[in-house]
């Protein structure tokens, strides 16, 4: 049995109930679990390891709830740069359909150690297309290299042009593959222990690119295994419109009518809903991935983070892309979650006395999404806060950094308020992912090498 302390953090935040914030703080870890937390001089004085983090400010690993792996292969694509959704998918399609199982490995590792760097501990992937025998395992070894937490997501898409549905037929898969695939995989990997590094989430693409009967027969699926469902959902108002005119639902309802409704369901950005639709998440338990660099970037519109807090609605942070962002920055996310929430209250509270305005999402608010928000949207108890009993995962960013220079009579809002900085420390179930700012678990320069011969070798056809 292997123990860590943790010892004179400038400042550690919980995240816990109470949401307390420790001077001087600590952790004693044993085998990857949080055994006490609290003021230094109150911890055991000896372990295995000791960690001194002086200087430093200790927050729980931040939870990454939507993403694409792949997309860091097609980053800034030149025809695709001033596209809204449906063309910028229509334009990446083929050139994603040139993919290998390689390409799948390099990408998740790519994705991951940015990811890390950034302070993220878990991470979703939506992997939904399999070119050229590619397959979820690919992704799944690649992550156990790095030691980044997995929820892994058997995407799909059914729905090609020739019935209707947006991809092309060459990215479309047959619906029977798709489900024996996914119960394969969660035969396979699917941890539902406290501490599981790797679970299979099912998580067909988007309404128009598969059928209702593959939501259906999905959602059956999961709930037999009691595996958790994902998928987009009201990202843009093109989608609304093909709802309606080929499902005659808006798609919050269309997700009603093939019961994919509930605490064991969340959404990717669920941006255009209604006063009604927002209530029916809160009676259900969905949760939200807001994904806001990603909705900037393709013009998708604000999704109303505010309003969904204010009813109780599960909602976590997503970096989506990464052709879509075109970043992997989990505290970058955060910061830009923040900052759409204001411009949003500021255009809605333009016409509104100062005392009627909306409120503001504060500095801690938007970091509380990246972390309790996140594990209570995968459906983790035992992430997202630093507490006795809980996963091991902490980040530690460094305080002397310029960009926090004359910000540390409040270094919590610093983190975000300030220009986002890579994590001195990720500790994922106790082990050091990253180490004074430098990656511990893979080769980055090979990695990056590797990376962008791939890239360009998908770009050139």
């Amino acid at each position: 049995m292997s123990t860590l302390l943790v010892k004179h953090a400038t400042l550690l935040i919980t995240m816990d109930d109470l949401r307390r914030e420790i001077p001087e703080g600590g952790l004693f870890i044993r085998d990857g679990f949080i055994e006490q937390v609290g003021p230094t001089s109150e911890l055991p004085e000896a372990a295995d390891e000791v960690l001194d983090l002086r200087g430093h400010i200790v927050i729980p690993g931040l939870i990454n709830t939507h993403h694409h792996f792949y997309q860091t292969l097609t980053r800034a694509v030149p025809e695709a740069q001033n596209a809204n959704l449906f063309n910028w998918l229509k334009t990446l399609y083929p050139i994603w359909a040139r993919m290998t199982p390689e390409d799948i490995y390099i990408s998740t590792q790519t994705a991951l150690a940015e990811l890390a760097l950034s302070g993220c501990t878990t991470a979703s992937d939506h992997l939904y297309l399999f070119p050229n025998g590619s397959r979820l395992d690919d992704e799944i070894a690649a992550a156990r290299e790095v030691g980044v937490r997995l929820h892994a997501s058997r995407g799909s898409m059914s729905l090609g042009e020739s019935q209707g549905g947006l991809p092309p037929d060459s990215v479309v898969d047959t619906e029977d593959h798709i489900l024996r695939d996914s119960q394969r995989l969660i035969e396979t990997y699917h941890d539902p222990k406290p501490g599981a590094m790797v679970q299979i989430v099912l998580a067909p693409c988007s309404p128009f690119s598969v059928t209702g009967d593959l939501m259906r027969e999905s959602a059956r699926l999961a709930r037999q295994y009691g595996v958790h469902l994902h998928t987009h959902l009201a990202e843009t108002q093109d989608e609304e419109v093909f709802c309606l005119q080929k499902f005659g639902y808006r798609p919050v309802a269309y997700m009603e009518s093939l019961e994919w409704v509930g605490d064991d369901v969340w959404f990717a950005h669920a941006v255009h809903v209604n006063a009604a639709e927002i209530q029916v998440f809160a009676q259900t338990g969905c949760g939200v991935a807001h994904c806001p660099s990603s909705n900037m970037r393709l013009a998708s519109g604000i999704a109303p983070v505010m309003r969904y807090l204010a009813r109780g609605v599960k909602v976590g942070l997503g970096v989506d892309g990464s052709a879509s962002n075109d970043s992997s920055h989990m505290l970058g996310e955060a910061r830009q979650a923040m900052l759409l929430a204001r411009l949003a209250a500021g255009l809605e509270g333009a016409s509104l006395s100062s005392q009627d305005a909306p409120p503001l999402m504060t500095a801690r608010q938007a970091l509380e999404l990246a972390t309790r928000g996140g594990a209570a949207v995968l459906g983790r108890s035992d992430i997202g806060s630093l507490e006795p009993g809980k996963c091991a995962d902490f980040v530690a960013f460094n305080l002397s950094a310029l960009d926090y220079a004359g910000a540390l009579h409040d270094p919590v809002a610093a983190l975000v308020f300030c220009q986002p900085q890579r994590a001195s420390y990720t500790v994922v179930h106790g082990r050091m992912i990253v180490k004074d700012g430098v990656l511990q678990t893979v080769d980055l320069q090979h990695l990056i090498e590797r990376h962008n011969r791939a890239a360009q070798r998908l770009l050139q056809g």
